[in-house]
């Protein structure tokens, strides 16, 4: 974008007074800049701590209904929130392992109950049965 061209006043005092407007609103750039970039930080913090809370009251209703709920977080709001990991035990050997959400190779948007019947027991694989994992809670780290 070109930038914006402001006639020259002929008059002396004209010149001294857009000289000063000038001066002023390029100020006043710096100064809404900044507060842009902090509601931008408070609004990402609003956000993390949404995510969170909804990571935790997803645990919560997970552990006192005893099976998956829907809806869950998805994904990304999962991670963003801080827990990366989803606990799931196999439902045949009841073996329980972590899964690291980040490297999963799923869209960002998917939901953390949807992935109850992609995910699969390794250890019962190699017995050539594949039992469907069932899902125990989000996680902050492994165990």
């Amino acid at each position: 974008m070109a930038p914006k061209r402001h006639p020259t006043p002929l008059s002396g005092g004209d010149r001294k007074a857009l000289q000063k407007e000038i001066g002023r609103a390029r100020a006043m750039t710096t100064i809404l800049a900044d507060q842009a970039a902090e509601a931008r930080a408070e609004g990402e913090a609003l956000i993390r701590k949404a995510d969170r809370l909804l990571c935790e009251s997803w645990n919560e209703r997970i552990w006192a209904n005893g099976g998956p709920v829907d809806p869950s977080p998805a994904l990304d709001q999962a991670i963003n929130g801080g827990y990366p990991w989803l606990e799931i035990e196999c439902s045949r050997c009841k073996a329980r392992r972590e899964v690291d959400l980040v490297t999963l190779r799923h869209p960002p948007t998917t939901f953390v109950h949807d992935l109850a019947g992609r995910l699969r027991c390794s250890r019962c694989a190699g017995a050539n049965r594949r039992p469907t994992a069932t899902l125990v809670q989000l996680a902050r780290r492994p165990r």
